[in-house]
């Protein structure tokens, strides 16, 4: 039964680095058509958003067993929402990525932080995300399960 599963569900596709074992489970296609489609498509992977890259590969495997137990919980009892969220540990690894990518880009908005945020605004203090601005980077600006109709053609490879 387990080798079954684990056949069926293409489980060893997630230790791989490919985007497209995002998209074993139909879940997922939205959030992989439109990365597909952003400005990160060509310039960064699911793995390289998602997952810890300054860290050893430990934490890596780590934080993606972690992730993937989560989500197959998820999905096979279907207690996600229709627009999908992503965890607190799962968004303070993204926003250390976004930091580490755009290193040149932080440090400047680091050394003139009173020329680009108001310093009573409460986001400053409480560490703004960078997708508070950056809505659209890089799965667009809608998020539900039936945002991009048939996926715009996106399938998964058997």
């Amino acid at each position: 039964m387990f080798l079954y599963v684990v056949n069926i569900s293409k489980a060893l596709a997630y230790l791989s680095s490919d985007p497209k074992a995002c998209i074993n489970c139909h879940v997922m296609n939205t959030q992989y058509a439109t990365w597909q489609h952003s400005s990160h498509g060509l310039r960064a992977t699911c793995v390289e958003c998602h997952l810890p890259t300054n860290e050893g590969v430990l934490e890596k495997y780590i934080a993606k067993a972690k992730d993937g137990w989560n989500h197959s919980v998820a999905f096979t009892l279907n207690t996600y929402d229709n627009t999908i969220g992503i965890s607190e540990d799962g968004a303070r690894r993204v926003q250390n990525n976004c930091i580490s990518c755009h290193k040149s880009v932080t440090s400047t908005l680091v050394t003139n932080s009173d020329k680009y945020h108001q310093f009573d605004d409460p986001g400053v203090a409480t560490g703004r995300k960078c997708w508070s601005c950056h809505k659209s980077v890089p799965h667009g600006v809608v998020r539900g399960l039936a945002t991009t109709p048939y996926n715009l053609g996106v399938k998964a490879v058997n």
